[in-house]
C-alpha cells in the first residue's frame, strides 16, 4: 500500500447516515446524525446530554492548511501522514485532563476511532479565545512597528522578540462575521476588546455578561494546565486558541464547555525548551510548516500579502511539495503528539475503511 493510501485526504464522502448536508472545513468534516440515531445513541451509550440533543460524527483528515490554502505533495499525497491522528490524540489528552481537574467538559462524547469523535451540538460562543505567553509572530510584527495596545490592553515598552510577556495576555477575535456591534468591523477574525464583549455579550452568544469571566477563567486555567504539562516535557507553550460553547446536560443544566480542539500543533505554538535556552526557536507546531513554505518559494510576499490571494491559491494548487517536506512535517506532528500522550502514533493502513467498519459494527450508523 502506498503512502498516499495511508493519508485520509477526503473525509466528506463516508456513507454515514445523515439527512443533512455534510459540513466540511479545512481539516474536519461533520455529519449530523438523524434525530432517530441521535436519540438511540444517547439511550444506548448513556451519554450525559439532553434526550433530544443533536449528535454528530466529526471526522478529522490529514489535510494541511497554511496561509488560508490547502497544500499537497508529490505522488498524490494530499495531506500529512499521521497528522489527523496526532491532532485528535493531543486534543483527547488535554480534554480528559481538563475534566479530571474539574475545569469543564468538552463537546466530545465518544471516540470510536483515532480519526473520529462523536460530539454533541453546542451553541458556540462567537469568539476565537487567544492566549499568549510570549511575544512572537504577528503580535511582534505589530509591536515592532510601534503598536502598544492589543485588544484594549496596553503593553510595556522594551520587549524583545520571542520573549515571555509579563503576564498571560488574552487577545480575543471574532469567530465569523458579527454584524451591528459598534466599533467592531464586519469581517471574520477581527480583534475585539473585553469592553466590546461586555457591552454586546448577547451578540457574542453569551447567555449572561457574567459568563465572560467564566470563559476567561477556563481559558487561563486550560492554558496553565497545558503549559505545566508541556514544561515537564521541556516544551514551551507559547500561545494558543480555544473555543467555547454552551450545551445542556441530562439534568437540563446549561453549561459552558470547551469545543473544537485544544493545545494542538494546529491551534498553538509549541517551542522546544533546550533549543530556546540556546537562543534558537524550534517549532513543534504548524508554524514549522509555515516557515518552511516561506523558505521554499522564491517570493514569500505572495504568502504574507492578503492582496495577493489569487496568486497564493495558484501556488498551492499548482505546486506539489516534495514528499520529504511532508514527512518532515509528519515528524513534527507525530513527534510532539507522542511526547504528550506517551505512546506511538500508529498510521492506519486504510483509515477510511476502518472508520466505516467501526461505525457499522459498533454504532449502526452506516447505510
Amino acid at each position: 500500500m502506498s503512502l498516499a493510501d495511508k493519508v485520509l485526504a477526503v473525509n466528506n464522502d463516508l456513507p454515514i447516515r445523515t439527512d443533512q448536508r455534510v459540513h466540511s472545513g479545512k481539516v474536519r468534516s461533520v455529519y449530523w446524525l438523524t434525530e432517530a440515531d441521535s436519540k438511540r445513541l444517547i439511550e444506548e451509550k448513556g451519554y450525559d446530554v439532553a434526550a433530544d440533543a443533536p449528535l454528530a460524527i466529526m471526522v478529522i483528515s490529514d489535510r494541511i492548511s497554511a496561509f488560508d490554502c490547502i497544500w499537497h505533495g508529490e505522488g498524490g499525497i494530499h495531506g500529512v501522514p499521521g497528522k489527523g491522528a496526532a491532532l485528535n490524540a493531543i486534543s483527547n489528552h488535554w480534554f480528559k485532563l481538563f475534566k479530571e481537574q474539574g475545569l469543564a467538559d468538552s463537546h466530545i462524547l465518544d471516540i470510536p476511532h483515532p480519526f473520529v469523535w462523536i460530539v454533541q451540538k453546542a451553541r458556540p460562543v462567537m469568539i476565537e479565545a487567544i492566549a499568549r505567553q510570549y511575544i512572537t509572530g504577528s503580535m511582534w510584527r505589530a509591536y515592532e512597528k510601534g503598536e502598544r495596545e492589543f485588544c484594549g490592553i496596553d503593553i510595556a515598552d522594551g520587549l524583545q522578540n520571542n520573549t515571555k510577556l509579563p503576564e498571560l495576555l488574552i487577545t480575543p477575535s471574532t469567530k465569523g462575521i458579527l454584524k451591528g456591534i459598534p466599533g467592531v468591523q464586519e469581517v471574520d477574525d477581527v480583534n475585539v476588546t473585553r469592553k466590546n464583549i461586555e457591552e454586546n455579550f448577547a451578540a457574542f452568544n453569551f447567555t449572561s455578561a457574567s459568563h465572560i469571566a467564566d470563559y476567561e477563567r477556563l481559558l487561563k486555567e486550560g492554558f496553565d494546565v497545558i503549559s505545566a504539562e508541556l514544561a515537564k516535557l521541556d516544551q514551551i507553550f507559547v500561545d494558543t486558541k480555544f473555543e467555547f460553547g454552551y450545551v445542556t446536560d441530562k439534568a437540563g443544566n446549561e453549561k459552558l464547555i470547551y469545543m473544537d480542539e485544544v493545545g494542538t500543533p494546529d491551534s498553538s505554538r509549541i517551542w522546544d525548551g533546550p533549543a530556546y535556552r540556546e537562543g534558537k526557536i524550534v517549532e513543534n507546531s504548524k508554524e514549522d510548516f509555515r516557515q518552511l513554505l516561506l523558505k521554499h518559494f522564491p517570493d514569500p510576499d505572495i504568502l504574507l500579502n492578503k492582496d495577493r490571494m489569487e496568486e497564493r491559491s495558484a501556488l498551492a494548487r499548482d505546486n506539489a511539495l516534495p514528499e520529504a517536506v511532508l514527512m518532515q512535517i509528519s515528524k513534527t506532528y507525530t513527534g510532539i503528539a507522542e511526547k504528550i500522550v506517551g505512546k506511538p502514533i500508529v498510521l492506519s493502513e486504510n483509515p477510511k475503511q476502518e472508520i466505516i467498519d467501526i461505525l457499522r459494527e459498533q454504532y449502526d450508523l452506516i447505510d
